[in-house]
Order: structure tokens, then sequence, then C-alpha cells
């Protein structure tokens, strides 16, 4: 998801993080559509366990997710989508 405030160079994306079997909200940040964002959200699930992460394939993923429970694949994230696409 994300919005603009001014022009498109100002883009915020909004990341969420959210439990898709218990469909549950679990944590958020905001920031540009970058490593560096994903990776503060990733940092705020460290304690939080799971046996898999799943993505879409957007490739920066790759540089923080553990290659051992990360799972790509755009049927994996509808929760998220759900939370995100309000129509």
């Amino acid at each position: 998801m994300h919005t603009y405030i001014g022009n498109k160079k100002n883009y915020q994306w909004i990341w969420i993080a959210v439990d898709r079997l218990g469909k549950r909200f679990i944590s958020f940040v905001t920031g540009k559509r970058d490593a560096k964002t994903g990776k503060e959200l990733w940092d705020k699930l460290k304690n939080k366990s799971s046996d898999m992460v799943a993505t879409d394939y957007w490739k920066a993923y790759e540089i923080f997710v553990d290659k051992d429970i990360h799972k790509q694949s755009k049927a994996e994230t509808y929760t998220v989508e759900g939370y995100t696409n309000p129509y």
C-alpha cells in the first residue's frame, strides 16, 4: 500500500506483517519501498516465531528474510492484500 504527499518522489509505503492463518495484524513500519525499510519491519518481528514467511517476488526480501523459511508466492500473500486493498 502506498500514498504520496505533494509528488510521486515522496511516496511513503506501509509495510505490514500479518499472521495469515490466524488472520491477525502483527506489526507495521512506514517508509520507502527499499530493503532498509523492509529490514526495519523484519527486525520488529525477531521475537515472533514462524515456520514460513510468505512474500511476493520483490527481490529485496531475499536480503533480510531467512531463505530457509522464505516462500515467494502471490498465492500466499492474500491476507496482506486484504488489509491493504479496501476494494
